[in-house]
């Protein structure tokens, strides 16, 4: 049985685990993301006594993932302290000569997704994750994008809501889709201490929906997905998706013909099935690739 080995190397926390290649989960453990010294020292310890066949790493960004690059396999311009343009996949090449799979974490989500989740049996499908921030992982055809690098789907610029005065959180763009939509712009626009304190009704899901509907929009008519997986921590919120359901079919105004959008679209824009592990098993998938394209 070949023994994989996977890591979901976020920005709150690295999940790391075994999984074999069907999609079965063997064992995880989490700690939190800290220095990249400290990080990697419960990797490597995680790891140490444990034989895997390969490894897949679905990592924060943004990343190079680019094969043949002069920085493939670092995180490069990520505003996470002391991570900047960090060799992830060189200090794991020094412990291990073995396949090594590497893509962005939502990436390996959309595979994972594809194989054994909501997107089953799909060659087209999204994977969207809104939580500390928002990114977009897109199989197109069967294969992952990559161009000049990857999608870098939670940056793109939205129309504001007509009662949004707040002046955005990103770092870099201040209003675009992650500056506007992602944790901690909840946070910090209705002052509060998470976003889950929140009730159902409070004006900012409606706010919300209305800037995430955009994005799916864009997204709609650009990929063409045949399915849409939402996952990440501000998702937890289920009332949002009937509330994004509904503002994307206003926005798109019957333009896309098709039953998924117009029928069922409650059945096109879903949470991940595999939960929690959509993440971890996605580095599970990438590990697998990278033996498959050995």
């Amino acid at each position: 049985m070949t023994i994989l080995g996977a890591i979901e190397a976020g920005g709150t926390k690295f999940v790391c685990g075994l999984g074999t290649e069907d999609g079965t989960l063997l064992d995880r453990v989490s700690f939190p993301t800290t220095t990249p010294e400290e990080t990697m020292k419960h990797v490597l310890h995680y790891f140490s006594d444990k034989t895997i066949d390969a490894m897949g790493v679905g990592s924060f960004g943004p990343i190079d993932p680019i094969v043949g690059s002069p920085t493939y396999g670092y995180i490069t311009s990520t505003p996470k302290p002391h991570w900047s343009n960090f060799n992830l996949i060189g200090a794991l090449r020094e412990h291990w000569d073995i396949p090594i799979g590497f893509d962005t974490d939502v990436n390996g989500a959309a595979l994972g997704e594809s194989l054994w989740g909501a997107a089953q049996g799909l060659d087209n499908c999204l994977y969207i994750t809104v939580g500390t921030g928002i990114g977009a992982g897109a199989m197109v055809g069967g294969k992952l994008i990559h161009g000049l690098s990857h999608p870098e789907m939670g940056h793109i610029l939205v129309r504001r809501h007509p009662k949004d005065t707040f002046e955005g959180a990103c770092p870099y763009h201040h209003d675009c889709l992650e500056g506007l939509a992602a944790g901690p712009a909840i946070v910090k626009r209705w002052q509060v201490a998470h976003g889950s304190d929140l009730p159902n009704d409070h004006e900012a899901w409606e706010m919300e929906s209305y800037y995430l509907a955009q994005a799916l929009m864009n997204y709609v008519l650009i990929v063409s997905p045949q399915k849409i997986v939402m996952g990440g921590g501000i998702m937890k919120q289920t009332h949002l998706f009937p509330m994004i359901s509904m503002q994307l079919k206003a926005l798109l105004k019957n333009y896309i013909q098709h039953p998924s959008l117009n029928v069922n679209i409650d059945n096109y824009i879903v949470p991940p099935g595999l939960g929690d592990n959509a993440g971890l098993l996605g580095a599970i998938a990438l590990a697998n690739l990278a033996v498959q394209e050995k």
